[in-house]
């Protein structure tokens, strides 16, 4: 008996032994301690700043196998809800990447997958506005990424002939861009801007440049009707049609081409477009880039604003502390690597002591020397903080149909009312 006792416990030991260098996740998948993996998308872009961060961080532990996977925005989506929803995390990562404007979404259905991370970085460090859609009952789940800080890109020749200078765009609202587009339509025969009109994106940004959003503080209520950015965003855009100054488009490539074939004289939009409209190289020195216009007679309306933008998420699974300590050393803190994934991606963050690094104060040449860079960088510190709450995409898709209304004819406020009826009722 004393035999089998004493086998019983040397089996116990060595079976001890022989697990120690691994963990199960909440599933019972077994998962190797010096592994993690990465969920992103854009091979060109996050999971290229990803892969420069895996570099970065080898110093600090050379151990660590870190695993980046690309899937596409929507599947990453997918993936996640059908995983968090079952309450399983086979198979899921220890970081992903999540648009900012999902954020909430998920951190609110599933406050208990998240890992924390307050504490393992310095969010005073970070652009204010990026804080709120990464952040819960100020505790910390996002580390801020890159930034959505939009811009107005402008064709310098095209002013020019319309008897106008860059200087003339500085710090104006909406309602002197549309007179002095109609300057440039009547002297170049250029539009002003494509649009899309099932695309709210400049709807978006003019409302976020007055701090306002299609939801109220608590990013769970509709706030539509009543909304006056709104309605001054919705105004501004009917006028911007009205003065013939939009060359319609439906999709991405169109987007492209208007820019890029010299058919629009500029391009309101996130900073992210500056490889694409540099990669029509015969335009070089002809663009310069402004502050985002403010909406007229909202006074809460600044020239700063955003469109789109992402952040990095820790679940709470097996491997959560290396993780987490791999995100705070390299996108929480390291100064150069943000000059290294400037340079090489054009990625600005939002880690406002990479601003004085070499990489941001560069002037660029194909914009005539601007700095470029460090004009976008000290707009992001503009950008009024909003909450954007759980349903951004399908209160888009209600007011994408109001707005077509309007533009045919109906009441503004009444197409306003309508909409926020219907998300009301959707919402819920």
């Amino acid at each position: 008996m004393k035999k089998v006792l004493a086998l019983f416990l040397v089996s116990i030991l060595f079976l001890a032994a022989c697990s120690s260098g691994s963990s199960k996740d909440t599933s019972g998948e077994t998962k190797d301690s010096n592994e993690i993996t990465v969920w992103a998308w854009d091979p060109n872009f996050n999971i290229k700043a990803m892969n420069l961060a895996k570099d970065a961080y080898k110093s600090d532990n050379p151990d660590l196998e870190i695993k980046i996977i690309e899937n596409a925005q929507d599947d990453i989506i997918q993936k996640l809800n059908t995983s968090l929803s079952s309450g399983t995390t086979k198979g899921l990562p220890n970081i992903v990447l999540i648009e900012d404007y999902r954020a909430q979404s998920f951190l609110q259905a599933y406050p208990d997958m998240f890992h924390e991370l307050t504490g393992t970085f310095n969010s005073d460090d970070f652009a204010q506005y990026k804080i709120a859609p990464t952040s819960v009952d100020g505790k910390n789940y996002g580390l801020p990424f890159d930034t959505g800080v939009s811009g107005l890109y402008v064709r310098t020749d095209y002013l020019e002939q319309a008897g106008y200078t860059v200087e003339d765009l500085q710090n104006m609202d909406w309602k002197k861009y549309i007179e002095i587009g109609k300057k440039v339509k009547e002297a170049t025969g250029k539009h002003m801007l494509t649009q899309d009109p099932n695309d709210l994106g400049l709807i978006r940004m003019m409302i976020q440049s007055a701090g306002s959003w299609y939801l109220k503080d608590d990013g769970k209520t509709p706030n539509l009707a009543g909304n006056e950015a709104l309605k001054v965003a919705f105004e501004t855009y009917k006028e911007i049609l009205d003065a013939d100054l939009v060359k319609p488009i439906s999709d991405w490539s169109q987007f492209l081409a208007g820019f890029n074939s010299g058919d629009v004289a500029t391009v309101p939009t996130g900073n992210w477009i500056t490889p694409s409209i540099k990669a029509e190289a015969s335009q070089a020195g002809k663009w310069a880039v402004v502050a985002h216009p403010r909406l007229p007679g909202v006074p809460e309306s600044v020239n700063a604003s955003n469109l789109g933008g992402s952040s990095w998420y820790v679940l709470n699974v097996p491997g959560k502390e290396d993780a987490a300590d791999f995100l705070a050393k390299t996108f929480g803190s390291n100064v150069e690597f943000y000059q290294t994934i400037n340079k090489e991606i054009g990625a600005i963050g939002t880690f406002k002591p990479a601003a004085d690094g070499e990489a941001y104060q560069a002037g660029d040449d194909f914009f005539g020397g601007q700095k470029i860079i460090a004009d976008f960088a000290a707009w992001t510190e503009q950008i009024p903080q909003i909450n954007y709450g759980l349903h951004t995409y399908a209160i888009e898709d209600i007011l994408a149909v109001e707005a077509q209304n309007y533009i045919k004819g109906k009441d503004l406020d009444k197409a306003l009312e309508d909409a926020q009826k219907q998300a009301e009722a959707q919402v819920k």
